[in-house]
């Protein structure tokens, strides 16, 4: 029997630019389009990627990958490769629906791919068959949050919000669209591949939610902040056998070695080459910007982190930047009304990224599971997760020094028996708690009587099947808001 979700699903639209990982994290997202509402997905252009305005004219900006005017920049004649992935998901649609029927066609996924503003890096000079799907979205009149990923440059997503300013300038609207505008549209950035966010985005929109996600942990340099015992999900084994080997979306999903290059003769993509030294690399013209690794291996997904805390509903990530996820938790920022980034990212700040890392395994796990959907003409052929309600309800009120009582009930569709775990996620609350039962079907959330009116308790209800192949978690957050005594 199939087991689906009634929960709203995030509405989302990605910008990505021809950059292997985003071809990576695309394949990702689409496996996870059950999950979501993907409203466009936009070819853009960034300080590393940009297409050139066909014309012959050249583009430079300093201390970028090139030294002398180009036409181009590391983006091939007639790019394609979110047309590519989609084709490749159109292949595996028939066994997908098996496993849920949420699975997007691959014709309403084709309806919404767009050209950005792609000719030069930050060029928003003019609107974009993308930045006008973009304004429209953020116009209509559904109800927000509509999430914003900038795997890419922000330039087209700047063209859009810069033509609803200028549509709007001088009304009596304006200043409710630009309110009704900045309340809706939430974004999700790896860093800014290009100065509009800065110089535009920024000034003119100071409103807007935007959270800075860049890591290291799904990118490049994953193995810096992987934990030890999950480096094998990055070894050429463990992809052969969960990734690479496994259907049309697992055979164009890029590691290294893998022979593909994504524009011919990019002197910065040597991935596509291994058994060679760095310097051996560098011998060939090739700009290495980190050691090569063995062939088969992780290369990077490095924007996707702009999507994990969408794709697993039961966790709530997508409902507040603070309240973590499998994209790890964020932090407020100094740099405007609503800023946030991820609050321990190693990406130039030091950290850890232990928000991130701690749940680097499930989400490899969830991603191999899915992959076997993908080749599984059969609901039995493949393991699904379980689902999990919390008997009392996710969001509730106990008074300082009081306790709660909280039992999940748990069905798993395959029929698999069912481990229930329980813990405070204690960097997302304000105050900690003492759990009666750490494991089992039912808990008791004892609250500290110092606690203050308005402190907020996460619970984590965390259930893992005992398939013998791709075990699977699923989750419940339970938020506990404390009362006056």
């Amino acid at each position: 029997m199939t087991m689906t979700s009634t929960r709203a699903r995030p509405r989302t639209i990605i910008t990505a630019d021809p950059e292997l990982d985003d071809l990576n994290s695309m394949i990702r997202l689409l496996l996870y389009s059950n999950e979501l509402e993907i409203e466009g997905l936009i070819y853009a252009s960034s300080r590393f990627h940009w297409r050139g305005d066909g014309s012959g004219a050249t583009f430079f900006l300093p201390d970028r990958e090139y030294d002398e005017p180009q036409t181009s920049w590391r983006w091939a004649p007639g790019e394609r490769f979110i047309d590519d992935a989609v084709d490749a998901y159109a292949e595996v649609h028939p066994n997908l629906v098996v496993h849920d029927p949420r699975y997007p066609s691959p014709e309403r996924l084709r309806s919404v791919i767009r050209e950005g503003n792609v000719a030069f890096e930050g060029d928003m000079s003019e609107e974009s068959p993308g930045s006008r799907l973009i304004a429209d979205a953020l116009l209509d009149d559904r109800p927000g949050p509509l999430f914003l990923q900038l795997w890419a440059g922000p330039s087209t997503v700047a063209r859009a919000l810069l033509s609803i300013e200028e549509r709007f300038r001088g009304s009596d609207d304006g200043e409710r669209v630009r309110a009704e505008v900045s309340a809706k549209a939430v974004i999700t950035k790896f860093a800014s591949q290009d100065a509009t966010y800065d110089e535009y985005i920024a000034q003119a929109w100071p409103g807007i939610r935007v959270v800075e996600v860049a890591t290291l942990a799904w990118g490049y340099m994953a193995r810096r902040t992987v934990p030890a015992a999950d480096h094998h999900l990055l070894g050429a084994d463990w992809m052969r056998e969960n990734v690479t080997s496994v259907g049309p979306l697992g055979a164009l999903y890029r590691v290294w070695g893998d022979g593909r290059q994504m524009v011919p003769g990019d002197v910065t993509d040597y991935f596509h080459l291994s058994g060679r030294t760095a310097q051996e690399l560098r011998d060939l013209g090739y700009q290495v910007w980190m050691d090569p690794q063995p062939a088969g291996e992780w290369i990077s997904e490095g924007d996707t982190t702009n999507m994990l805390n969408l794709l697993v509903p039961g966790l709530r990530g997508h409902e507040h930047p603070a309240f973590g996820g499998w994209g790890g938790l964020a932090v407020r920022t100094d740099d405007g009304d609503d800023t946030w980034a991820i609050a321990d990212s190693g990406f130039g700040r030091g950290g850890d990224e232990a928000s991130v890392t701690r749940w680097f395994a499930d989400a490899q796990a969830d991603f191999a599971a899915r992959l076997r959907w993908s080749v599984a003409a059969r609901y039995e052929e493949a393991n699904h997760h379980a689902l999990v309600q919390i008997e009392q309800g996710t969001d509730l009120g106990v008074p300082a020094g009081g306790e709660v009582s909280l039992t999940a009930a748990v069905d798993d569709p395959d029929g698999d028996a069912v481990r229930v775990r329980w813990w405070v996620y204690r960097e997302a609350g304000t105050t900690d708690a003492v759990l009666e039962a750490a494991e089992g079907s039912t808990t008791v959330v004892r609250v500290p009587a110092d606690a203050r009116p308005g402190d907020t308790i996460h619970v984590i209800a965390e259930a893992s099947d005992d398939a013998a192949e791709h075990p699977l978690k699923a989750y419940q957050r339970v938020i506990l808001t404390v009362t006056a005594a």
